[in-house]
């Protein structure tokens, strides 16, 4: 259970990274109010009404005025910037924060140095002598 667990924390932060990183733009066509079209990765198609064509159908000119029709349509171009800077740069640090690390991983290496397998830490030491059995003086018995 343990591993299912760590394993799908790592699939999501592989994801989270991944995603934070992306850039990628949303291309939006609106004719009026209303939303005509939605696109991902492309250009949105348009609904017809902004192109040259249309435009030049419904100028209306007289010899006194001229009359052009506004184009009702939009395109909306969202770009979603992702994330550049991931590498950390190590040498803008201060001489404290040098400091700061060369201790803690002098510290940490330390840590797990560990003692010989067969030390014995009593080996130097003779033991007290015996003068009297002292479980027969008190009348401590082991039953």
């Amino acid at each position: 259970m343990k591993a299912f667990i760590k394993n799908i924390a790592s699939v999501f932060l592989a994801f989270l990274v991944l995603f934070s990183t992306m850039s990628f733009t949303i291309s939006e066509h609106y004719c009026g109010d209303i939303m005509v079209d939605r696109s991902l990765f492309s250009k949105a198609e348009s609904c017809g009404m902004d192109s040259d064509n249309y435009r030049k159908q419904k100028n209306t000119s007289t010899s006194n005025c001229s009359i052009t029709k506004m184009n009702c349509c939009e395109n909306v171009v969202k770009h979603i910037e992702g994330q550049d800077d991931l590498k950390i740069s190590f040498n803008k640090l201060t001489l404290d924060q040098q400091l700061f690390v060369a201790t803690f991983v002098y510290a940490y290496i330390n840590l797990f140095e560990g003692l010989d397998k067969k030390a014995i830490p009593f080996n130097d030491y003779s033991p007290p002598l015996i003068v009297k059995d002292i479980h027969i003086l008190d009348e401590v018995f082991l039953i």
